[in-house]
């Protein structure tokens, strides 16, 4: 069978030569003895290939024959995948166990090896059994040691870590049972809702342990992109922050939050943006924090000249409790001077009022959507504000305004003056900067509401948490770097000394 699966159809002499010099080169390689007790499945699986490929060459070329071929092809692959992650797996250890420590000791605990034990674990390729050694606490009631597991990075003992990373990116952006979909079909895993949510929660807790890192390297990338950009204006670093109310299960809403930071180039026009995600929390605390240690990070690292800061926002509670208490205070990580923010309120907030205002005046009328639309334009030139409200003015005196009216009129036009200082467009156009918050704002939606505000979802605060934590990677295009970062930092460690319990020698284990 062998020289049938490795010589092609009317094969030359020489042909058939190099294909059993190859062999022969395989076989005498070191590693050739390990990978004999394979040779049987390789060959099983070499002939379903040969028979599968002899099949579609044999029949009509159609549509419907090349789909099945392919997804034959695919199957059978996975079955050889499986089998080579099976054998490997399992010839780790040695079937010995006495070229094993019969004592261990790990992270301040003593253990002392048992027997083997099964478990079942998800890879990439379906479920396999893993048959992995036990090590018992030697203290009763602590949890039992599997050397083997930890050198894999099985992932809450369930999967391995491709898996793992596979599960999570589904669950960043498909409902519970959309993910157990996918992975039945494309991984031949079939879960529970419970095992998802473990891993799920296991993947984002690391992967936010790297979260940070890889945030700012993608944001110093696109501030070196940003300084050799060719224009008239400052590179800039611009912080946004917004609310969003979600669906939760003790309270029917309650208020989450998103940051995001976005680098513009020399013509304004924006290169990046990574995002930030909170469920709803009291105050926001662990968001601000996340966004200082950000921004501050960034510009620690940060090596070029200092880009021009702006945080643009609407101008809601939160958004000016922080800029007031952290952002307006905040200094130079290495040089300790003061840094300048230009706090800019959202364009299209402000819009929203001075249509209120045109609605208190003249209602839905012609007059008041020309008046709007001049309004609008004068907005964003010079003095724009304080000629919004002059004419606003006066055209109150006309009107007489009284009622619901009024009081529509007085709440829009309290809130231009009021935060007039922080809406002076034609300067933020003059220099390059962004005049809308339209960045974070929809952050709010991808984010939370595409995923999380999904016909009938009802949120947990900690089950949300790890949705958010890895749609903010996902989005923040860091997922590879993060993933990457996350399972380098997994490097198994010594586990401690054999013990010689008749001489009570020590000797290192690697």
């Amino acid at each position: 069978m062998l020289g049938f699966l490795l010589v092609p159809h009317a094969p030359g002499k020489d042909t058939a030569m190099d294909h059993f010099t190859l062999l022969a080169s395989l076989l005498a390689t070191p590693d050739a003895a390990l990978l004999l007790p394979l040779l049987d499945k390789l060959l099983t699986h070499l002939q379903h290939f040969a028979n599968l490929l002899a099949s579609f060459r044999s029949q009509p070329i159609t549509p419907a024959a090349t789909y099945t071929f392919e997804c034959q092809l695919q199957q059978g692959l996975r079955h050889l995948g499986l089998d080579l992650c099976d054998w490997t797996f399992n010839h780790l250890e040695p079937d010995d166990p006495q070229q094993l420590p019969a004592r261990l000791d790990y992270e301040g605990e003593r253990f002392r090896r048992r027997e083997r034990s099964p478990n079942d674990i998800a890879t990439l390729f379906g479920t396999l059994q893993l048959r992995r050694y036990l090590y018992e606490d030697l203290e009763p009631g602590n949890p039992c040691l599997f050397p083997l597991e930890k050198q894999l990075g099985l992932v809450v003992g369930a999967a391995t870590p491709a898996l793992a990373e596979r599960a999570a990116w589904w669950l960043a952006q498909c409902p519970q049972g959309g993910t157990l979909q996918a992975l039945a079909h494309a991984h031949d895993i079939r879960w529970s809702k419970d095992t998802l949510r473990k891993v799920s929660a296991a993947v984002a807790e690391g992967l936010e342990q790297h979260r940070l890192e890889a945030q700012v390297e993608k944001v110093l990338q696109c501030l070196a992109k940003a300084q050799t950009s060719r224009g008239r204006f400052r590179a800039a670093l611009v912080v946004g922050r917004d609310g969003i109310h979600l669906p939760m299960r003790q309270k029917a809403y309650r208020e989450g939050a998103t940051a995001t930071l976005s680098v513009y180039n020399r013509r304004g026009k924006r290169l990046g943006t990574v995002y930030l995600g909170r469920m709803p929390e009291a105050g926001q605390g662990t968001l601000s924090n996340q966004l200082t240690a950000l921004v501050r990070e960034v510009l620690r690292r940060w090596q070029g000249p200092l880009p021009r800061l702006a945080y643009v926002t609407d101008l809601g509670f939160h958004p000016a409790a922080y800029f007031r208490a952290v952002l307006s205070r905040l200094c130079h990580p290495r040089t300790g001077e003061r840094l300048e923010w230009q706090r800019i309120g959202d364009y299209y907030h402000a819009a929203g009022y001075i249509g209120d205002l045109a609605e208190a005046l003249f209602g839905d009328t012609a007059q008041g959507r020309k008046w709007l639309r001049r309004m609008l334009r004068r907005l964003k030139e010079k003095d724009g504000v304080k000629r919004v409200l002059q004419s606003a003015t006066y055209h109150a005196s006309e009107c007489g305004l009284c009622g619901r009216r009024e009081q529509s009129f007085a709440k829009a036009y309290n809130y231009l003056r009021r935060h007039r200082k922080w809406l002076h467009y034609w300067e933020y156009k003059a220099v390059g900067l962004p005049l809308g918050s339209g960045v974070t704002e929809a952050a709010c939606k991808t984010v939370f509401t595409q995923r999380l505000k999904q016909s009938g979802m009802r949120w947990e605060v900690s089950s949300g948490q790890v949705v958010v934590t890895l749609r903010v990677v996902l989005l923040s295009g860091v997922w590879e770097a993060t993933v990457a970062k996350w399972l380098s930092s997994q490097q198994f460690p010594t586990l401690g000394v054999k013990h010689n319990d008749s001489t009570g020698a020590r000797k290192n284990v690697a």
